[in-house]
């Protein structure tokens, strides 16, 4: 090779060409054009612009942009959906909503929650079912709780699922503590003796529909947790 074809490489690099137009200006091979650039480290404008002239990389971009937009506009439309709902005045609707903004967690593809106090899981259970037809097949559960004060885990386990009416299929591995007492704050002993309970639900809808319901309710409009 020629050393000016190299100092020409070069300096085209510096430019921001990419590899494949240099090896076509100078006249060498790609391998060539690599091999005597692989020091020059581009700018961040630079690397952006080789970006957006790659068909491939720009219609990954494009693409993934396009779904991302699909994908937004689709929970906002469950969000207007929820506005409407929350105009109908259904009571239930109206708690099960505002327990979630209070105590739910807050994702934007699932809704769950989590309480020591059975009936608050057994009002939000039921909020899940009659407002948005959630079967048992559905619904999740697992436990958080200390197995120092006489129970069992398997008893835990079998008393939120009697309480909340649903079968082992809805477990999921929960965490158990079960230190000595000595080892435990002497606060924990004979209190929560079934821990807590997270109720979970894998449903952007009904989520986001919560979401938009909660603004109705709340008499504001920020597209919360729409992002």
């Amino acid at each position: 090779m020629k050393p000016e074809q190299r100092l020409k490489t070069r300096e085209l690099r510096q430019q921001g060409l990419s590899i494949k137009t240099i090896a076509k200006i100078v006249g060498v091979s790609s391998g060539s054009v690599s091999k005597w650039t692989r020091d020059i480290e581009l700018s961040p404008e630079q690397v952006k612009t080789l970006e957006q002239q790659n068909p491939a990389i720009n219609g990954q971009m494009l693409g993934a942009k396009a779904r991302s937009d699909n994908a937004r506009a689709t929970r906002l439309s469950f969000q207007e959906e929820g506005k409407i709902k929350a105009k109908e005045g259904n009571k239930l609707h109206q708690s099960g909503c505002m327990l979630y903004w209070g105590e739910g967690n807050k994702s934007k593809n699932s809704c769950g929650l989590v309480n020591s106090d059975v009936n608050v899981l057994k009002l939000y259970i039921r909020f899940l079912r009659e407002c948005f037809n959630v079967n048992n097949n559905d619904i999740i559960i697992k436990m958080n709780c200390y197995t120092n004060n006489g129970l069992s885990f398997n008893q835990i386990e079998d008393y939120w699922l009697k309480e909340l009416d649903l079968d082992r299929s809805s477990l999921r591995k929960g965490q158990e503590n079960n230190k000595p007492r000595s080892v435990t704050n002497a606060v924990r002993h004979n209190k929560l003796p079934y821990g807590m309970c997270t109720v979970l639900v894998h449903s952007t809808h009904i989520v986001q529909h919560i979401f938009g319901a909660i603004q109705e309710y709340g008499g504001f409009n920020n597209n919360y947790m729409l992002m």
